[in-house]
């Protein structure tokens, strides 16, 4: 799903005007390079550019995908999943990432615009963030890896009106997103295909069935 532009209806001349008075830093990151969200507390970031994963790592050492972030996704302590219980910001491509306070956002004053603008795009970002917690809280409830696979096909495939999909990572990271086993996630998938559930073919998913 496409991200909602933070800055929406703010024309470029406002939104240098709207990071100034946020005191916007720019944090640059190469990738595969990480980021520890310790030191992101009460912090709201946007991605500039780039493409990011929020990663938490369990008892085992196993890497979990808490949130998949595109270009104009926003993250942080007051939004994100767990932000702040030992996550990593985590760079798949070389991204950049404007990072400011949550006081800056609450201290914008009502005169300006922009700065109506920007709360208004910030409050429908909120809530499309909220869908996907519960879509993923769907997808979690689920005790069974084929459970998890069907609820995360069917989401995408009403989110596209299709019931060809295409996977938005590797099926590595897929595994790391549902929490389970990659090689047990790829038997379930074999099985699923050979009672003609699904086609699979490269990242693209074909559900027969609906």
């Amino acid at each position: 799903m496409m991200a909602i532009n933070v800055f929406k209806k703010i024309n470029s001349e406002d939104k240098s005007m709207l990071l100034k008075n946020l005191e916007a830093n720019r944090v640059c990151l190469k990738k595969n390079e990480s980021l520890s969200t310790t030191r992101l507390n009460q912090v709201i970031g946007i991605i500039n550019e780039g493409y990011i994963q929020i990663v938490k790592t369990d008892y085992y050492g196993n890497n979990i995908i808490i949130e998949e972030l595109y270009k104009d996704s926003v993250f942080g302590s007051s939004i994100s999943f767990s932000i702040n219980e030992g996550c990593e910001i985590l760079a798949k491509d070389d991204s950049e990432i404007l990072l400011f306070d949550v006081a800056a956002v609450r201290n914008l004053s009502n005169d300006k615009e922009y700065h109506y603008q920007f709360l208004l795009n910030l409050s429908e970002i909120y809530m499309g963030i909220i869908t996907q917690r519960n879509e993923r809280i769907r997808i979690l409830t689920n005790k069974t890896i084929r459970n998890k696979l069907l609820e995360y096909f069917d989401i995408l495939s009403k989110k596209t009106g299709s019931r060809i999909i295409h996977l938005p990572f590797s099926y590595t990271d897929m595994a790391d997103y549902l929490a389970v086993d990659r090689s047990a996630m790829s038997r379930e998938l074999k099985k699923l295909k050979e009672e003609k559930i699904i086609e699979v073919k490269s990242r693209r998913i074909t559900l027969l069935n609906r």
